[in-house]
């Protein structure tokens, strides 16, 4: 296991055209899970739990990694799972998301699997575990799910959505024009948390899960204007989305003459010094690692009061 993810810095290659590498585990059963190899620092035999009053129920403890104390979540029971048993012999999925480093704890881990973001779905209505998963994808005629992680992040150690009282009151954006933009997220709870931290800016805010939905929605104002900018001059995306990622959905945007105004904000939990040059790469106007309301709204404000 320890040579698992040996050669992850290799492959930022992959980001910006449309792949992504999964790292594939279980929980309880035969379900298969993934995560995005980018998200992912380290995987370790699960080590001796330090356990401390008052955490979250589906914290199993505290681990000691590397001059690092980091939280250890059990996935399965955040996902309203039983909880995971014989805990000594499963492993921990070290991952930085939102700018905090936390453990997964998982029954094993199996392998990295090279995929194409087409291949990753939306989650289907009604399924068992509908409501953590952002997207499933198929391997070897078995789903695998994707979970939701800045959900279940959420419900364990809510993020601050309000914008500072220092930085309102120096934003520049004339609100009477209640500018109109567009948020894209494959997370439900990310797409909210954004429209929380940008309620006083008056905007309206219309959403889309992924990147081929944007631009989609994006092409049937094309098909009225000349300059879809005039409509819609901001969008902010993640991504990691099924179907489009959002370098994708950028390059796409900045090709079609009708679209390439529209200021494009990425706005991701990935993290890398990679990101810098893809941003250029593909033409976004800005990046921003995921979540900072300050930040994000700052950002907002630059591209619209221009």
């Amino acid at each position: 296991m320890s040579n698992i993810l040996e050669s992850v810095n290799k492959r930022t290659q992959l980001v910006g055209q449309n792949r992504l590498e999964l790292l594939l585990f279980k929980l309880n059963g035969r379900q298969r899970f993934g995560i995005n190899v980018f998200k992912v620092k380290e995987v370790l035999q699960c080590p001796p739990l330090t356990s401390l009053p008052r955490l979250n129920s589906n914290v199993r403890g505290i681990a000691h990694v590397r001059g690092m104390t980091i939280s250890v979540i059990d996935l399965s029971a955040a996902t309203g799972g039983r909880p995971i048993e014989n805990i000594e012999n499963c492993f921990i999925i070290i991952s930085e998301y939102n700018r905090s480093v936390q453990g997964f704890l998982v029954s094993s881990v199996e392998r990295i699997i090279n995929m194409n973001w087409e291949a990753i779905m939306p989650p289907p209505q009604g399924a068992g575990r509908g409501s953590y998963l952002t997207a499933v994808t198929e391997i070897e005629n078995e789903l695998v799910e994707i979970l939701d992680v800045e959900k279940i992040l959420d419900e364990i150690s809510p993020v601050n959505t309000n914008i500072s009282k220092e930085l309102d009151d120096k934003l520049t954006i004339d609100r009477d024009l209640h500018h109109h933009i567009m948020v894209i997220d494959d997370s439900s709870v990310a797409r909210k948390q954004i429209i929380r931290a940008l309620s006083s800016l008056d905007l309206q805010i219309d959403t889309a899960k992924d990147g081929k939905e944007a631009l989609d929605k994006l092409r049937v104002i094309a098909a009225e204007l000349d300059d879809v900018s005039t409509e819609i001059p901001l969008i902010i995306s993640d991504i990691e989305m099924p179907e489009m990622d959002g370098y994708t959905l950028t390059a796409e945007i900045r090709d079609d003459p009708k679209l390439r105004n529209i200021k494009v904000v990425l706005h991701t939990s990935l993290s890398g010094v990679f990101n810098q040059a893809m941003v250029q790469k593909v033409g976004a106007n800005d990046f921003i690692a995921k979540f900072n309301p300050d930040e994000l709204a700052a950002a907002v404000n630059k591209h619209l009061s221009l």
